[in-house]
């Protein structure tokens, strides 16, 4: 890491330069829940707060600015709850109108949205090297919601004329930005009356094999057993034409094998993840039962419903200049430096290939931000917990076919509930998204699930514990909120 002094003299205020954010593709190994189609937000208005760089140093008093929106269709003033949707791993282009605008409709709440530091509009550096991304982490990150919700909170008690006085907040996130739901309640619980932590990767894990496993079981045996099939095929195919297979599915630029290979494993994650299953697996099972070509059919699966190669490439991933998809960059350094659910292969009965191995990850790791860099997970699960998180008043909620799952607190408790929600296509965030979850379908619904009585069953657990934890928010004194 390089030296304060040389950070100094390298920081740059942010660019008021309009960048054309496009939506952004959900990557399994960045798990990102932030893109949306346009007509479908609440609202995109940004709003621009004065965000302190390092809230951990005494004597840098830098600040840049931050992104945020707010939506006060619904607000009951003045004094209705104030639910912050956290926004997590890639620009935050609007508060989406999903299942939160429901909650917030029937709660009579305002809704704001913080975009995380450096992705999107909010980066503190006009450069991404590695040593400006020092103070991109989950630690800082949650710092920052919590001056910005003192921000927001003064700011709407000079609107209402009030000296004094706070409205009941709650918290909302999903995948990453579910496990900062769940994290910002154990570390500011006198700041929220609780949170929603949706598909919340709140476990840091070094060789994730748990992901792999879960693809496995959501897939069933017979595409399970077409999938390994792919995957042998393709191992081969690279010892003896490594070009062939990779042209096959329009994937050329991927010099490095392993990053090939991680490739047509996270297009097969998707579909599990976001809630799509069958669009995968009836093909591949149909043709392997007519004994047709397998690797066409996969690679046909794969250019029309991934197609996007780059954000593959180390050689990309290298790239320090901010662009449209410099979250995936961004969310590698957070991997590598924090987290890591190095998504490996099992030693046994893996679907994708076993040079997908932690060696892979680390060298990539090395090869994109340098010596030094490395994820301290131990050291995470110290700071937050991990699945073993001591706080109160979060609600998980989990899909029962998304392999981020196993990332996820999973066995509930008095004030910590944790629902799983069973169904064919259930996946990554179902409560807020609906099914399937990409591309997102207006107010979140449920009718798309195969079983839309488990979502709506699941979504009514959660504005129980919302209605009671907001009561006591705002029965008796505001002490009733900090109770851990």
């Amino acid at each position: 890491m390089k030296s304060p002094l040389l950070l100094a003299a390298s920081l740059l205020v942010l660019s008021t330069v309009s960048y054309g954010f496009l939506e952004t593709r959900a990557l399994a190994h960045r798990h990102r829940l932030t893109g949306t189609t346009a007509g479908k937000f609440l609202t995109s208005e940004e709003l621009w707060f004065s965000q302190i760089l390092d809230h951990f140093s005494p004597y840098d008093h830098r600040k840049f600015q931050q992104r945020y929106y707010e939506f006060l269709d619904y607000f009951r003033a003045p004094s209705g709850p104030i639910f912050l949707k956290i926004c997590g791993e890639g620009p935050c282009t609007g508060i989406s109108n999903d299942y939160l605008g429901v909650l917030a409709k029937k709660f009579g709440a305002a809704v704001v949205s913080l975009e995380h530091r450096y992705y999107g509009k909010s980066s503190p550096f006009k450069s991404l090297e590695t040593k400006n991304l020092r103070y991109l982490s989950s630690k800082q990150a949650l710092f920052d919601l919590a001056v910005f919700r003192q921000h927001y909170q003064d700011s709407l008690n000079a609107k209402l004329n009030r000296t004094s006085g706070e409205n009941p907040w709650f918290i909302f996130g999903v995948s990453y930005a579910g496990a900062l739901s769940a994290w910002f309640r154990l570390k500011f619980p006198h700041l929220t009356c609780g949170s929603l932590a949706s598909s919340a990767v709140v476990l840091a894990v070094y060789n994730f094999t748990e992901f792999d496993q879960q693809i496995g079981v959501s897939a069933g045996p017979e595409c399970k057993a077409a999938l390994q099939e792919v995957t042998s095929l393709v191992d081969q195919g690279l010892a003896s034409n490594t070009k062939a297979v990779k042209s096959l599915f329009g994937a050329t630029e991927l010099k490095v094998d392993g990053d090939f290979l991680y490739f047509l494993a996270d297009a097969a994650v998707m579909a599990f993840q976001y809630g799509s299953p069958d669009e995968l697996c009836n093909p591949l099972v149909q043709a392997k039962k007519d004994g047709e070509d397998l690797l066409a059919v996969y690679a046909k699966y794969v250019n029309e419903k991934f197609s996007s190669v780059e954000t593959y490439d180390q050689e990309y991933l290298k790239v320090t200049a901010i662009t449209e998809n410099s979250a995936d960059r961004l969310w590698w350094f957070q991997v590598c430096s924090e987290v890591a659910y190095f998504q490996v292969a099992p030693a046994n009965d893996s679907i994708r290939s076993s040079r997908v191995d932690t060696r892979y990850h680390l060298d990539l790791c090395k090869n994109v931000f340098g010596e030094g860099v490395y994820p301290e997970v131990d050291m995470t699960n110290i700071y937050y917990g991990g699945t073993k998180i001591a706080g109160s008043k979060i609600v998980f909620t989990n899909g029962s076919q998304d392999p981020w799952r196993h990332a996820s607190k999973q066995i509930s408790s008095s004030t910590m509930p944790s629902y799983l929600i069973t169904c064919h296509n259930c996946g990554h965030g179902t409560d807020m998204r609906g099914c399937p979850q990409s591309p997102l379908c207006l107010e979140g619904n449920a009718q798309n699930c195969t079983s839309p009585e488990v979502v709506q069953k699941v979504r009514q657990k959660i504005i129980e514990h919302m209605d009671l934890w907001l009561s006591e928010c705002v029965s008796g004194d505001s002490r009733n909120h900090m109770t851990m």
